[in-house]
């Protein structure tokens, strides 16, 4: 079964706090108005939905490859100027050449080839277009999974395998940078953008990771009560919970952007 199937489990899991982080992205590349956009990976259509009200683009693609996740994101993204289409992420079938930017939100550390992903969203960027992507700082600054992971491996060592801190290299800034410059990007950047997960009490911190979706969720779905009650009390014993319940964390994405060179 794919990891990532459907939209509501994966917004209360990430897609809340990713929500935060699309428009300091944005910001960011200042792409002027009237743009054509692609978003690839576009999920629910966080990105997307972002692209739409800040960028005032001409036109937006999202492509997934989650029929799930594009019917979440045709639902609630609700611009006429936004289409969502099943497709590779490998093997765009888009033209040379044909948006002024291509970006992507929290995908490239699940794409087999980031590498082939990323030489494809050049491909498609016309000259002197922006591609820019951001990914979950898993190693350090994506707080709230740091504690799970930390508190996985501690109970069963096997665990540490499953740590997105371990299995993805370009969740530190100069791996990132590297996959940029050796797409043949020029001016690349790199910048941590930083947004404040506020979780009312454990609750609301623990049940996301009841979902299923996504390593840490399957993770804890693959447990027995027993363990799964052992993972969630060590869990709640390392968390900075505030007087009146409330957990206050910080997720950092770590995100990085070209200009494609004339071909």
């Amino acid at each position: 079964m794919s990891i990532w199937t459907s939209g509501s489990p994966y917004e209360a899991y990430v897609g809340r706090w990713s929500r935060l982080v699309a428009p300091e992205l944005l910001a960011w590349l200042a792409v002027p108005s009237g743009g054509r956009w692609l978003d690839v990976g576009c999920g629910t259509g966080v990105l997307s939905g972002a692209i739409a009200r800040h960028s005032d683009p001409s036109m937006l693609v999202g492509i997934d490859a989650s029929d799930g996740f594009l019917e979440y994101a045709r639902e609630h993204v609700g611009d006429g100027r936004a289409t969502f289409r099943v497709a590779d992420a490998e093997a765009l079938p888009f033209e040379d050449a044909c948006f002024d930017a291509v970006v992507s939100g929290l995908v490239l550390n699940f794409i087999p080839s980031p590498e082939r992903a990323l030489a494809e969203m050049v491909r498609v960027a016309r000259p002197g277009g922006t591609v820019a992507a951001y990914v979950w700082d898993y190693a350090e600054g994506m707080q709230l999974m740091r504690h799970f992971w930390d508190a996985a491996a501690a109970l069963d060592p096997d665990a540490r395998e499953l740590d997105e801190g371990r299995r993805f290299p370009i969740c530190r800034p100069g791996p990132l940078e590297q996959l940029f410059e050796h797409a043949g990007l020029e001016a690349v950047a790199v910048r941590s953008i930083d947004v404040p997960t506020v979780f009312r009490d454990f609750d609301d911190y623990w049940s996301p990771f009841l979902g299923a979706q996504g390593p840490a969720p399957s993770y804890a779905a693959s447990l027995d009560e027993r363990r799964r009650d052992a993972l969630r009390e060590r869990i709640r014993a390392g968390l900075p919970a505030m007087a009146d319940g409330s957990i206050h964390l910080i997720a950092r994405a770590w995100a990085s952007r070209g200009t494609v060179t004339s071909r």
